[in-house]
């Protein structure tokens, strides 16, 4: 198949508004190529003269630059467009830039190649110079797989990075979170509908993306979000659930259903493979050593994918670097800031990292 599926879900009506940067052909680090590489991006505020006060944030499985925008972006935050140049980029495959959907042609669909988290960051920075000339980065932030490219950047160019704060993710992916990609990518290829990835419609496989959502249900939502039923408190599209499985349906299985499958195999493909001590023949303490930026470290307290012991044992291996732990009922679904108190945590965190002289 070498057309491309049209996916509203995608769309600027959808998304909100967003820029495409093409970067051309784009070799990747799996081998392969993508001949005319597209980065979709968003930006906030105004770049300074001196180009220094640019905040980069890159996106987490499944979502783009909306969820930062609506629940962490605006004036009086921590991530304020008033005082800061903020860009969100879409991670490749992520349905926004060049995906199996979307990119036509040899590489289209099943066909579509090995993304890794170095191919992001490699992208972004192109992105970042070509664009706007940037070369510094006041602040790279990012949760979960945004975290892991955080992470990526810090270690990659870390004379590009003043000061990092990846929240709730690792820099190096854990046996757990293999375990856990490779049944929410199953979920999705066990339906006989996905057609070996080359599918005619998302709808094909209504049955595969609604499985991988009640996974998300289950282990990304926290056992305490679901026993203290925190849930009844959360609006969706204005509204709120006295029912349990009527909320799943309406915060989890509904937009998965919205979502390419492919896509979704790609970052989860990329999530499996995240880990910064490919720069170090496998060490991690010689990776994270490489770090010079100003880093906080945030888990979630609740998170399973990326419980605190797991960040707080890889802070430890970062020069200058601290811990802030945040607080949320939902887990690592928290990162949706359903809770103002964690808003609040994240605004003072970011904003004790922004004052720090680097």
């Amino acid at each position: 198949m070498t057309k491309t599926l049209h996916n509203d879900f995608y769309s600027t009506q959808s998304q909100g508004h967003y820029h495409l940067h093409a970067l051309g052909e784009f070799a990747l680090e799996e081998g392969e190529v993508i001949p005319n590489l597209q980065l979709a991006y968003a930006t906030y505020g105004m770049l300074n003269e001196s180009r220094d006060n640019v905040i980069l944030i890159p996106t987490w499985f499944s979502g783009s630059h909306q969820t930062w925008e609506l629940a962490y972006i605006a004036p009086g935050r921590a991530l304020d467009p008033e005082k800061y140049f903020i860009v969100a980029v879409s991670q490749i495959g992520n349905g926004l830039s060049s995906s199996p959907h979307n990119v036509g042609g040899d590489i289209a669909m099943s066909r579509f190649p090995r993304i890794t988290i170095g191919d992001d960051v490699r992208a972004q920075e192109a992105l970042l110079r070509d664009v706007f000339e940037i070369d510094t980065l006041a602040l790279v932030v990012g949760g979960s797989m945004g975290a892991q490219q955080t992470y990526e950047w810090a270690v990659r160019f870390p004379d590009k990075v003043k000061r990092a704060a990846p929240i709730a993710g690792t820099a190096q992916v854990t046996p757990h979170n293999v375990l856990l990609t490779r049944v929410l990518m199953d979920a999705i290829t066990s339906d006989p509908g996905y057609a070996d990835g080359d599918y005619a419609s998302h709808e094909d496989v209504a049955q595969g993306l609604r499985r991988h959502a009640d996974l998300w249900a289950v282990i990304g939502f926290s056992t305490e979000f679901w026993k203290s039923e925190f849930w009844r408190t959360i609006e969706i599209d204005g509204v709120k659930h006295t029912n349990m499985q009527d909320f799943h349906r309406a915060c989890n299985q509904v937009p998965y259903e919205l979502m390419d499958p492919n896509s979704l195999l790609s970052m989860a493909w990329k999530w499996q493979h995240a880990d910064v001590a490919r720069h170090t023949d496998g060490d991690l303490a010689a990776a994270l050593a490489r770090i010079t930026a100003r880093t906080f470290v945030l888990p979630i307290d609740e998170d399973m994918f990326f419980p605190p012991r797991d960040c707080i044992a890889e802070q430890r291996l970062i020069p200058n670097s601290e811990v802030r732990l945040l607080h949320s009922v939902a887990g690592h679904s928290g990162l949706g800031a359903f809770e103002q108190s964690f808003r609040d945590e994240v605004d003072s965190a970011l904003n004790e990292l922004l004052a720090l002289d680097v």
